[in-house]
């Protein structure tokens, strides 16, 4: 039987989109390393993601921030999910998503809440889509050094909410998100 993990990271955040990570672990996997990427300090998540990558199939599905503002947070992640599980090279006989929501039309799967932390091949998407978004934001952090995306992610941090209330409301804001919206209604 394969069997797939998808796990999203990036729902909470006010800015930057959502991604999830599709994973089919191949044999020579080293199991013990796989736990809930929040588990895991940044540089350590970053070596595991590159051991998954090396002995796993893997794909990475993302939703926009116009994706997010358009159907809302919940649909937006079940979008990236549904990308990323279609993009796999090899088709899974069971797909076990963290969670309790799986995108519409999929077969064979179950969802499982705290899956990230229970079940070792949703823990390696954990992993792989923490370290993508991560670097992610860290790039556009570069583009955008005002809002401390680089240390944040794009979560709501103090320094993140400072950097808003202080230069505004970028393009890759979730409008939608309370304080962003807040800092727009003003």
């Amino acid at each position: 039987m394969i069997i797939a993990g998808v796990d999203e990271v990036g729902r909470g955040c006010l800015a930057g989109p959502v991604v999830s990570a599709a994973v089919i672990l191949k044999n020579n996997i080293n199991l013990k390393l796989l736990r809930d990427s929040k588990k895991i300090s940044s540089g350590k998540r970053e070596q595991i993601s590159e051991h998954i990558k090396r002995n796993s199939y893997y794909a990475i599905g993302i939703a926009s921030v116009e994706e997010i503002l358009n159907l809302n947070i919940l649909q937006a992640s079940l979008l990236s999910m549904k990308r990323a599980i279609e993009q796999l090279a090899v088709k899974p006989s069971l797909t076990l998503i963290d969670g309790s929501f799986a995108p519409k039309g999929l077969r064979n799967y179950k969802t499982i809440i705290n899956g990230d932390d229970k079940i070792k091949v949703i823990s390696a998407a954990s992993i792989i889509a923490k370290v993508y978004r991560d670097r992610f934001m860290v790039r556009l952090s570069k583009k955008y050094s005002n809002y401390a995306w680089e240390r944040n992610f794009g979560y709501g941090t103090k320094a993140h909410l400072e950097g808003l209330k202080k230069h505004g409301v970028t393009t890759h804001h979730r409008k939608s998100f309370k304080p962003v919206h807040k800092i727009l209604s003003k």
